[in-house]
């Protein structure tokens, strides 16, 4: 069995939220996350390309750097920042650990990235965290900067229902050392004592390496605002936020849209901001085991769109959009990871 096909067979979600494991694991693995220091990427949007970005900042700066980000659209080693052989070899380095201990599939990845950045001898690893903060398998690291992107409401059944509770579950990575980015000076509060920076990317490198970074880099990711070709248009907006961003960066096209939601995101908010974009909807099933069935998308979709049909299958989805285009293809990263291939 290759890597990618243990890490695929491995489960997605825990029978219950801790760091138990995850201290075991790194234990086994002689606790590799010490060997360099790290930025801690939380928030509910951006995250992955505020990582990515970070990482680029630091190493035009002349440090060797490893990026952690999660989910991926090109294939497991995306989130290793690396390539399939690679990513074939920092999962080997972990996987009898990991089995030991019964590790989860972010578990395991997040050791072998860990384990992996230690091989590698780099001098910093930005880190994106997976779900929340407080629990999630990333805290472990006791970052000196901490950066917080955004805050919307999302998987409020584990982190809480309100803003300030999501907020509060996120920034529970921040140490009693740590300094902490924050997009403005809303959540305060939630991190007494901690030197607070107001800003974004450049600001969060500038704390790691102790001065300002004035310099600018553009970084591309898979599946955030990717363009393929003149008529569509793939981004994994997954919040009622991050479709009103993505809205503001298209043009003024009646879009066909192909969408697929996850079951515990805000579904009304999004397609009722989503319909602003055009008036057709293809309901589809990205491979997620969280997702909303493509039927009762497109029975909730009806409220906002003229036209609305579901097709279980993403490419025979976009393959029916394109008979309409212009194409944009949204809602989930695990769509667009299900189409990456599609050309």
């Amino acid at each position: 069995m290759t890597a990618r096909e243990w890490v695929a067979s491995l489960s997605p979600w825990p029978e219950e939220f801790g760091l138990g494991r995850m201290h075991a694991l790194l234990a086994a693995l002689d606790n590799p996350q010490r060997a360099y220091r790290s930025v801690h990427v939380v928030g509910t949007n951006g995250k992955s390309t505020a990582t990515r970005t970070i990482a680029a900042l630091l190493r035009a700066g002349g440090l060797a750097v490893g990026a952690y980000t999660s989910p991926h659209v090109s294939g497991w080693h995306e989130r290793l920042d690396t390539d399939a052989e690679s990513f074939e070899r920092a999962v080997a380095r972990v996987r009898n650990a990991a089995e030991a201990v019964g590790a989860t599939q972010f578990e395991a990845l997040t050791a072998a990235a860990f384990a992996d950045f230690a091989e590698r001898n780099v001098d910093a690893a930005v880190v994106e965290a997976g779900l929340g903060g407080r629990l999630d398998a990333t805290n472990v690291i006791d970052a000196p900067v901490v950066l917080l992107t955004d805050v919307a409401l999302e998987h409020t059944d584990v982190l809480g229902d309100t803003r300030e509770k999501i907020a509060a579950e996120k920034l529970a990575v921040a140490g009693p050392r740590a300094t902490v980015v924050l997009p403005d000076g809303e959540w305060r509060a939630l991190v007494p004592g901690r030197r607070i920076v107001v800003g974004g990317v450049r600001e969060a490198a500038g704390a790691f390496v102790g001065h300002a970074v004035e310099r600018d880099v553009e970084v591309s990711l898979p599946g955030r605002l990717e363009r393929r070709g003149l008529d569509e248009v793939r981004d994994g907006a997954h919040t009622p936020e991050a479709v009103e961003w993505l809205l503001a960066r298209l043009e003024p096209r009646r879009w066909t849209i192909v969408a697929s939601i996850l079951g515990d995101k805000d579904v009304d908010a999004m397609l009722s901001r989503l319909a602003a974009a055009g008036t057709r909807l293809i309901a589809t099933h990205s491979s997620n085991a969280r997702v909303l069935d493509e039927r009762e998308l497109a029975a909730r979709a009806e409220r906002y769109f003229d036209h609305v049909e579901a097709v279980p299958e993403p490419a025979d989805a976009l393959a029916k959009a394109r008979e309409h285009g212009p194409v944009l293809v949204t809602g989930s990263l695990y769509l667009l990871a299900d189409l990456h291939d599609s050309r």
